[in-house]
């Protein structure tokens, strides 16, 4: 939350955050007809040794196809995640998708894979000129 400045902005609440729910997100992919992704702050992953994604929905060891259609199981679902090797080096000097280290440029690449959408726009940190369009 802090490196991220994951508060709200009236009411300095912390917002929630986690690892990439890649279940979630394909099925948001899905219903808004999306062809692109823009990915925002890869620069907070930077400290990570491992990068957690979730990759499926268990409900008593049973896995789920998919995002269920009752949001009441939510609650009672076992996320399971596949984890990816971090990069562990400052990323906020990067211009350019070739600069990234090649665990950042994996890790997106793994997003583009499972998702099948490109991911067309990388932040690398909170100022304009941090974003790379790949």
């Amino acid at each position: 939350q802090k490196d991220g400045h994951e508060f709200g902005a009236t009411t300095g609440r912390p917002r929630r955050c986690g690892w990439l729910d890649l279940v979630a997100l394909q099925y948001s992919i899905r219903i808004n007809g999306i062809n692109e992704l823009a990915m925002t702050k890869l620069d907070v992953l930077s400290e990570f040794d491992r990068i957690k994604v979730c990759t499926g929905y268990y409900q008593n060891g049973h896995k789920l196809n998919g995002f269920p259609a009752d949001l009441e199981l939510l609650d009672s679902l076992e996320c399971r995640y596949d984890e990816l090797p971090g990069w562990n080096t400052d990323i906020t000097n990067c211009k350019t998708f070739d600069e990234l280290p090649k665990e950042a440029k994996d890790y997106i690449k793994y997003i583009e894979n499972y998702t099948q959408v490109k991911v067309g726009i990388v932040s690398v940190g909170p100022d304009r000129e941090k974003t790379i369009v790949v």
